[in-house]
């Protein structure tokens, strides 16, 4: 209930503002008067000239905000009726214009290629690597006019764009600077390691450059310096380069400093900022209070927001807000807070750093940025960041949104994988479990495979979350072709020949690429005695075993020889110790039902198995995973094989080499690898797993 002490209070702040109760028993609310001057007829005022040409498209709810601000002591919902009142004898009644559905606006809320049906091919059964020939590539999805974007100069045609009386004069100086060239920029923020979802912001931002012979900026956004790393900004620039894109040039948010904080100062001279003292927590949730520092006067402000600079202030007691309403109805978002902790690159020259809503879209006007293509989560900034631009008179880029891509049975939040490390459930960000893209490397997944994931996955709208077998099927189709073969035996089992048909051993040729001997060959040896995997013999096979048993030879591969059991050999515990066999050619007598792989004279080396790191899909899920991500951890996600036997034709094998080790799977070389002895990760199996998918 609305006290008389409130109502004097209400009036002694507010002159000029008429108050009084509702005569209404039982709603005592503060109503407006229908003076003038009123808080709405301000707001209205203001935004007369869009609001006339937008009508009832317009977003009420920046009036609503707004008046809101000026009525402090008004009721919400006389505010709305008085909002409601106003506009309607401004406008008039609704026409059959105003009346139709609002349009969906696919530049904003999805990308529609020329073929529509590539909207849904993540999710379409036919989705497979095997299948690229039916998937356009990501620069013909890219290029010209598949995507329904503006063209440079053109921001204005885009629907929602806000123009101001100076925007026409400021795209033609934008176009004067940039020569009509298409410019985008991955802007990342260097406070974690990229992951799979970045991979696709990669190709999408310097992908639609490339394609329309434009240029790609990367912009570090380390505007938060006590979460930012130096080693993060490295990994982040080799990773761009390892998925084979160029930065026209690697810029950073503080290389601007000193102009953002011009523009700060112009902005409060405007009207448009002010310095408020709210907490941090006062401005949580859906419907935190209006800030009472909202009208100081401009010279309080700027004098106070210099003592902001000066370092007066402690952290959390003061900040630089901005004058207007977000697309979710949150008002006065911050733009300047104070920080003491020195930046990694202008040491403690600066106290007070900027906010993404402020830095972000003045960034891109000063590159001169013509499509600013970010993830959904960013559509409730949009407003924010056509405000900003306008408010300042600057050239004011375009905001394009786009669906994230996720992966089930991942992790990918940077909070969460350093709980990971410190659970000791991963080694770190690089750990082959991880979909991190430092990760994705170590396990061997070459560039070309995530590029053409993201291809695949295509350029929507929707949050896509996919498979990993998807990804995996990609690898295996970069890797069928590039991946030499070799012989690896991960159980080994000793294998003596009694009639080996030379004194020493011999040289065998072995196709690099069976499909394709024009790749070449490698040489191995191949003596009286070899290792075979254990599950390649059985002294009592079950029914369709088809490899090495008891009167049933196997052909070794490549050799040209086949053997046949004569002696099982065991030690003291029954446990089978080796095998003493025959040879003889294969040509010599029935083909037989096998040829199994094997190694001679080879290298002792250590073998990762990698599996999911997680149990269920959704991890993070609390309908599916009620104890938590950690408590989802599987136990068989590594599997080492310490004693592993491969082919010393991989002996000159360098970290991140790749093989196809036969009828095992495809195998990459780890950093950990030593002289004498090489480490390797399994990428993929050759076949997908049917229980994966």
């Amino acid at each position: 209930m609305v006290t008389p002490e409130q109502i004097e209070e209400a009036v002694s702040l507010s002159p000029g503002i008429g108050c009084l109760l509702s005569s209404d028993p039982g709603k005592e609310w503060l109503s407006l008067s229908t003076q003038e001057d009123s808080g709405v007829e301000v707001a209205i005022n203001r935004h007369r000239p869009q609001l006339l040409a937008e009508r009832y498209r317009f977003n009420m709810g920046l009036l609503m905000g707004e008046a809101r601000a000026m009525l402090k002591w008004a009721d919400g919902k006389m505010i709305k009726h008085e909002v409601d009142m106003q506009v309607l004898h401004l406008l008039g009644p609704k026409t059959e214009t105003d009346l139709e559905k609002k349009p969906k606006l696919p530049d904003f809320r999805a990308f529609y290629l020329m073929d529509p049906t590539a909207l849904s091919i993540a999710q379409h059964p036919a989705f497979r690597c095997e299948t690229a020939g039916q998937t356009l590539s990501l620069m013909e999805q890219l290029r010209g006019e598949a995507l329904k974007f503006h063209k440079p100069g053109e921001n204005y045609k885009t629907p929602g764009y806000v123009t101001t009386p100076h925007t026409m004069d400021l795209l033609k100086q934008h176009l004067e600077i940039t020569g009509g060239q298409i410019r985008t920029r991955f802007p990342p923020e260097p406070n974690g390691i990229l992951h799979i979802g970045h991979a696709k912001a990669i190709n999408f931002n310097f992908g639609y450059a490339k394609a329309n012979n434009g240029i790609c900026f990367l912009r570090f956004d380390d505007t938060n310096p006590e979460k930012e790393e130096a080693k993060f900004f490295t990994a982040i620039c080799d990773m761009v380069a390892w998925l084979g894109y160029t930065p026209y040039k690697v810029t950073y948010a503080s290389d601007y400093f000193d102009q953002l904080y011009a523009w700060a100062i112009e902005l409060i001279h405007r009207g448009q900022a002010y310095v408020c003292h709210q907490r941090g927590e006062e401005l949580k949730g859906h419907n935190p209070l209006p800030s009472p520092w909202r009208d100081r006067p401009v010279e309080e402000s700027l004098l106070l927001f210099e003592a902001m600079r000066k370092g007066k202030f402690a952290e959390g007691e003061a900040t630089l807000r901005m004058k207007l309403v977000m697309e979710d109805g949150k008002m006065d978002p911050v733009a300047y807070r104070v920080k003491y902790t020195p930046h990694h690159r202008t040491g403690d020259t600066w106290c007070i750093y900027p906010t993404y809503d402020y830095t972000h879209c003045l960034c891109d006007s000063i590159e001169h940025i013509t499509h600013s293509l970010c993830t959904k989560e960013f559509q409730a900034r949009r407003s924010s960041y056509f405000w900003l631009c306008n408010a300042l008179d600057v050239y004011c880029p375009v905001q394009w949104e786009y669906g994230r891509l996720n992966l089930h049975y991942a992790v990918v939040s940077k909070r969460k994988i350093l709980q990971l490390v410190a659970a000791g459930a991963v080694r770190d960000w690089d750990d082959p479990r991880l979909f991190t893209l430092t990760a994705l490397q170590r396990r061997g997944f070459p560039p070309e495979a995530i590029n053409n994931f993201c291809a695949r996955v295509g350029v929507t709208v929707a949050q896509t979350t996919m498979e990993p077998h998807l990804l995996e099927a990609c690898v295996r189709d970069v890797l069928n072709d590039t991946a030499p073969r070799a012989m690896a035996v991960l159980e080994p089992l000793q294998v003596i020949i009694t009639n080996f048909p030379a004194v020493k051993s011999l040289d065998i040729q072995v196709p690099n690429f069976p499909a394709d001997e024009t790749k070449g060959f490698h040489q191995v040896p191949f003596g009286s005695i070899v290792f075979i995997e254990r599950t390649d013999f059985k002294e009592e096979p079950e029914p369709g075993y088809k490899r090495l048993a008891w009167g049933q030879p196997a052909g070794l591969r490549h050799t040209g020889y086949v053997i046949e059991l004569q002696h099982v050999i065991k030690g003291p515990s029954g446990c089978v110790e080796s095998l003493e066999v025959t040879c003889r050619r294969a040509d010599a007598g029935e083909k037989p039902k096998s040829f199994i792989h094997w190694v001679s004279q080879p290298l002792t080396c250590e073998i990762r198995l990698y599996e999911r790191l997680f149990q269920h899909k959704n991890p993070e899920d609390p309908a599916e995973v009620p104890g938590g991500f950690l408590s989802d951890l599987n136990p068989a996600s590594l599997q080492v094989v310490e004693a592993a036997l491969v082919d010393c034709s991989v002996a000159l094998a360098k970290p991140f080499d790749k093989f196809q080790f036969e009828r095992l799977g495809y195998f990459s070389v780890d950093p950990d690898s030593s002289q004498g002895q090489l480490v390797f990760n399994r990428t993929v199996t050759l076949r997908e797993d049917p229980g994966k998918v």
